[in-house]
């Protein structure tokens, strides 16, 4: 009798749970296919600027510094975001020499030129954590003494141009209305309530939910076999474009990275350092962009939205290698800690569109003023 009892259960749990199975699958494709038909047509090559976006930003800012000051050391305040560095290392991007002419734009304009950069490569969680768990990974490029009037009142005389970049196409969120929302659920420690703000479904952000858990991705082997993308677009002298950073390992000497221990809390930093410092292999990357094709659903406004390949091919632009070299010093560290990149910081053939750009421009700006204010006071 007991027996029977026990299968009949187990019967009615296997097709309870088939029947969830079921419904999870055909709601996951309700949703894609209402966003396929919701996102679809031309868009426009312009920015579009919503009412209320400078109060929102005001309120995202603070809520950063508390985010900075929740999750400071007891001798210095981090990043907002990208807090874990693996190091700052030193860089060469080569413009290709036989580039196209529609392609020659701002840093690209003169084929073959070699400039000298500074890379930064990290984990994207606000507070430093072993390196083993999911998260986004981050890179950073400040390209040196690049002549030219910069974006910034306040920067020029600097010379550089930043571009930056994590290893995903798409964001989590699609704009800065969003991003308040989410930032702050996030800096009260309702990670979920970022997603799901309320009791009303048509609140629910469910397509950026799983955004969010496809960017937080197992660890690569090394910083330098993964893929980055800048995510939000910024101006290729007449055109919109995104940029994306791969691995080109055919470009440099041939390299097995021995097998790192996962376990340490820093083994992504141990990886670059035995192939850059103790190994003496650069490493090897291109550097490509994506303009925007307008007759195709490619908006400048949402992030969440991923300009597709299909729509739009990449193009490579520029070469990118990390020469053998020692970065993993006191000295350097230091110094790579108080870096600052910023998209805003470079010039007008570059400069960021969109509301996330807008966003971080007045953000990056605001924290990093504020973090390195503080590090000085200690």
């Amino acid at each position: 009798m007991l027996i029977t009892l026990w299968l009949r259960l187990g019967a009615f749990l296997g097709q309870t749970l088939l029947w969830l199975l079921g419904l999870g699958v055909l709601g996951w494709t309700l949703i894609m296919a209402f966003s396929a038909w919701q996102h679809r047509g031309p868009v426009s090559a312009e920015e579009l600027i919503p009412d209320g976006e400078a109060a929102m930003t005001q309120d995202i800012i603070q809520t950063a510094v508390r985010i900075v000051d929740q999750h400071r050391e007891s001798t210095r305040y981090l990043r907002d975001a990208h807090a874990k560095a693996h190091g700052c290392v030193k860089a060469e991007v080569q413009v290709l020499p036989d580039l196209a002419v529609e392609l020659r734009q701002g840093v690209f304009s003169e084929p073959g030129k070699t400039w000298q950069a500074t890379m930064r490569l990290s984990n994207g969680n606000a507070y430093p954590q072993f390196d083993s768990i999911r998260d986004a990974r981050g890179m950073a490029i400040k390209l040196l003494d690049v002549p030219g009037k910069q974006l910034l009142s306040d920067r020029q005389g600097r010379s550089e141009q930043d571009f930056v970049m994590f290893n995903h196409p798409n964001f989590f969120v699609s704009d800065v209305a969003e991003y308040r929302q989410n930032v702050a659920a996030q800096a009260e420690g309702k990670t979920v309530m970022a997603f799901f703000p309320d009791w009303d479904p048509r609140t629910w952000q469910v397509r950026h939910l799983f955004i969010a858990l496809a960017t937080l991705s197992p660890a690569p082997a090394s910083p330098t076999q993964t893929t980055y993308f800048s995510v939000s677009p910024y101006k290729f002298g007449e055109a919109n474009a995104k940029f994306r950073v791969m691995p080109d390992p055919d470009n440099c000497p041939v390299y097995a990275l021995p097998k790192q221990n996962q376990n340490l809390p820093n083994f992504l930093r141990s990886a670059l350092n035995q192939q850059l410092s103790t190994d003496r292999v650069p490493a090897c990357f291109v550097l490509q962009i994506q303009r925007q094709n307008p007759s195709q659903y490619m908006p400048i406004e949402d992030t969440s939205i991923e300009w597709r390949e299909r729509d739009a091919p990449f193009e490579t632009v520029a070469r990118i290698k990390l020469p053998a070299q020692d970065f993993d010093t006191p000295a350097l560290n230091l110094q790579c800690d108080n870096l600052s990149f910023n998209p805003w910081f470079g010039l007008e053939a570059h400069r960021p569109i969109g509301g996330i750009n807008r966003l971080r421009k007045a953000v990056y700006e605001a924290v990093s003023d504020y973090r390195h204010r503080r590090n000085a006071e200690q």
